[in-house]
């Protein structure tokens, strides 16, 4: 396939709320947005949120929103807001 012509690769943001700072969120995400094969990156805000912006294959992007909600063994995700975004396109998933 044309790498160009992947017209199944979508963007969404999230944003995680509960005990999801201090607790290997974000590096954790990481790990599952690599192992999914996604970009995008994981930081987070002042707020205590965690925001999560992951792209490529919708089925693993959809995959991603699912951990989301559960997060690493010490999280305690209390909810999980996504919303569709534009398409970026990201080298790789980092850890801002």
């Amino acid at each position: 396939m044309n790498e160009n012509l992947k017209t199944r690769d979508v963007c969404v943001r999230c944003l995680v709320a509960g005990r999801v700072q201090g607790v290997f969120f974000r590096a954790s995400a990481r790990h599952q947005a690599q192992q999914l094969g996604l970009t995008g990156y994981a930081k987070n805000l002042m707020d205590g949120r965690v925001e999560v912006v992951a792209c490529g294959e919708v089925d693993a992007v959809e995959a991603l929103r699912g951990w989301l909600s559960k997060g690493p063994e010490n999280a305690q995700v209390s909810g999980v807001a996504c919303e569709f975004m534009d398409y970026q396109d990201f080298s790789q998933f980092s850890v801002d």
